[in-house]
């Protein structure tokens, strides 16, 4: 998942730097030509004596406009590595922003081959010591690791932030096998629009028109592709470090954040990578750490200093004598659907995983969870509504993000509610359900959400897991569910640090349907969980230890100044679920105007609005359809493109029917305007 949202401000969360150990030098535009032809663009922020004294080179490779898109974010981060003693390389991926060629797909063998020569590029440079890291944020963290794996010999070191190591479980697609309606056809549609923007004039010159139309022509809706692979085949491993963790030589520091899809990946890097390892993951929602919200942000820039100095310029700062695994435990909070800051406490750990987390087991009773096994046959509640109220699948820390309170979600559902807790119970890892139950259908899901049960009777949403029931023994081979037989399934939910207080419960809800995160079953199913020994949720439960005060605390958060920028357009967001009481029908309306800006400094003017519509009907799964829109500007006072987009999603019992409407518009002459449909079997979803 990559949606952006760069509305940085200049505030009191953060000290605003200006003044460096060396002056700096920018680059606002520079080919770095390939060896096929195609030319990509960069920026680069440099040291002013780089030439003379050369500098190791931080890299960031991402398709997301330096000129405009990224710029402002661009701002606060580079020109302070930068002025610490670094050569910032900042390249639109080929396809992208200025960048010459088509993109074609994510994390492409092209992508990684291009960073090679950009990597052979840098290494080349007077102002280079040939010492280079990488630094990104999603895409940008995805291909880091991706490129780490290719053992380049001048790529001495990465920092990777929201990322994932399994392109397949862990990202925007699929999940547990089940086909993520919330995101899989919205994130096909933001590239789709994305990539339909046309290159600056300022740097392309007249050719603009004609890459324009070229791209236009030529960018496939990236929806189609990823709708061909439903299990986990070859396509998806392509790119999954996972698939050999040895292939990473080279020091990883690896970021994340309870908000954020991502997180379960910085386990597995930790648990898995053989070479030196870091991890961090706070309170943090899909954005770096100096200003994510919710908070506590941390001085996240300084921290990446410490890392480069360590392994770019063999400098000892010490980063490599404190614990490994860096981890933000939060404290119980009511349900909001935005926090500005989450309480808790820093914890450390020296890797993972850890003997200070054991496993708890509770056994499913009559509508609560004990600790000694009671038997029974409990029918799961199914009701195609269940999930609206879950939030976003990723999280950037908007207003109307996260979870509602689960109360209504948990009436749509069959709940399991513990006693009081008799003391406080801090989780740490990953729970898991492991269910034995009948079914009645060749296909279906389970979602599994765990909530903590105030006394006040708010629900609060602590983690969540899913599972395509034809997936439960592999996400490559899916077989059909044995019919009405038993079946014993483990569904595993995601990685979650939080402290449950003396006196709150335990909920664990469980339910067929996850509207609109899964894709519904194209029948109902109607299962039955068997309650005995083997129907059971296992906790990991932290122990906590002395050495939260050994650590040395995170510096106050500092960076560079951001831009100058106008505000043409002021960002908003509505997030409405509406309820047809006539059809029965359901809707989840989500508008995100991310605003219109302008920036001085090269008279770019850029915005964009995005609505999500979801629709169901209770009672009939095949009425699911979602439909994402989008309409996306940039131009500056004599240049002036728009964007508009429409992409559509349905199902009926055997296949995907997907439309995408993409129209283009120079001033308010329409230069190109395409519906192209496209329909795909269902494959075990």
């Amino acid at each position: 998942m990559r949606k952006l949202v760069f509305n940085i401000k200049d505030s009191d969360t953060r000290t605003v730097k200006t003044d460096f150990p060396r002056e700096i030098t920018q680059i606002d535009h520079i080919w770095i030509p390939m060896s096929d032809g195609i030319k990509l663009a960069a920026t680069i922020w440099m040291p002013r004596d780089a030439e003379e004294n050369p500098v190791p080179c931080i890299l960031e490779y991402i398709p997301y406009r330096k000129n405009d898109f990224t710029a402002i974010r661009d701002s606060i981060r580079h020109p302070y590595f930068a002025g610490h003693g670094y050569a910032c390389v900042r390249v639109d991926m080929r396809g992208s922003g200025d960048s010459d060629g088509i993109l074609y797909d994510e994390y492409l063998k092209q992508e990684q081959d291009d960073a090679i020569e950009i990597l052979d590029w840098i290494e080349k440079q007077k102002w280079s010591t040939g010492s280079i890291g990488m630094i990104g944020k999603s895409w940008g963290g995805f291909n880091g690791l991706q490129v780490a794996a290719r053992q380049h010999p001048a790529l001495k070191t990465i920092i990777t932030l929201c990322s994932t190591d399994d392109r397949y479980s862990d990202d925007v697609h699929y999940k547990g096998g089940a086909l993520l309606a919330s995101d899989m056809l919205w994130w096909a549609s933001t590239m789709l629009v994305y990539n339909a923007r046309p290159a600056d004039p300022k740097h392309v010159g007249d050719s603009w028109r004609e890459n324009w139309l070229e791209r236009l022509e030529k960018t496939p809706p990236f929806v189609e592709e990823w709708m061909h692979h439903q299990r986990r085949d070859e396509f998806w491993k392509h790119g999954s470090v996972g698939e050999n963790y040895n292939d990473i030589k080279i020091p990883v520091y690896a970021v994340g954040g309870w908000a954020d899809a991502y997180t379960n990946a910085v386990f597995r890097l930790m648990k898995n990578l053989k070479g030196p390892v870091k991890g961090l993951i706070g309170p943090w929602a899909h954005e770096y750490p100096e200003v994510a919200i919710p908070g506590p942000q941390i001085g996240f820039l300084q921290e990446c200093l410490r890392w480069w100095d360590h392994w770019l310029k063999g400098q000892e700062t010490g980063i490599m004598d404190e614990p490994n695994f860096r981890v933000y435990m939060q404290d119980a909070v009511p349900p909001k659907t935005d926090y500005y800051t989450r309480p808790g406490e820093w914890i450390v750990e020296d890797g993972w995983t850890t003997k200070n987390v054991k496993e708890k087991i509770y056994f499913l009773g009559d509508q609560e969870l004990i600790d000694q096994s009671r038997n029974g046959l409990e029918h799961l509640k199914t009701h195609q509504q269940h999930g609206l109220y879950a939030g976003v699948y990723c999280p950037f820390g908007q207003e109307g993000d996260m979870a509602s309170d689960q109360s209504i979600e948990n009436g749509l559902s069959t709940t399991f509610t513990s006693e009081e807790l008799m003391e406080e119970v801090a989780i740490l890892g990953f729970p898991s359900l492991q269910l034995k139950l009948l079914c009645d259908k060749k296909q279906a899901n389970l979602a599994v959400r765990l909530s903590d049960l105030s006394p006040e009777g708010t629900s609060k949403l602590i983690t969540w897991g899913q599972l395509n029931l034809t997936h439960r023994n592999s996400h490559e081979f899916p077989e059909d569910v044995p019919i009405n037989e038993e079946i014993i399934v483990t569904i595993e939910l995601d990685a979650i640090g939080y402290k449950m207080p003396k006196g709150h419960k335990l909920q664990l809800s469980i339910s067929p349907t996850n509207w609109p995160h899964a894709w519904p079953s194209a029948e109902e199913a109607v299962i039955h969980v068997i309650k005995d020994e083997e129907s059971k949720l296992l906790l990991p439960i932290y122990t906590k230890t002395d050495k939260v005060q050994e650590i040395r605390p995170f510096e106050f958060p500092e960076t560079a100044r951001v831009m100058e920028r106008e505000i043409l357009r002021e960002a908003g967001r509505t997030r409405e679920i509406r309820h047809n009481t006539i059809t029965n029908e359901w809707i989840l309306d989500d508008f995100s105007d991310e605003g219109c800006r302008r920036l001085p400094y090269n008279g770019i003017e850029y915005g964009s609005e995005n609505r999500n519509i979801y629709k169901i009907v209770e009672g009939d799964p095949l009425s699911a359809y979602v439909q994402c829109d989008w309409t996306l500007t940039v131009g500056r006072e004599e240049w002036q493109t728009r964007l508009e987009s429409s992409s559509t999603m349905k199902s009926d019992e055997t296949k995907f029917y997907i439309t995408n409407h993409l129209k283009a518009f120079e001033g308010e002459e329409v230069v190109y305007d395409e519906l192209k449909n496209f329909e795909v079997e269902r494959d075990f979803v």
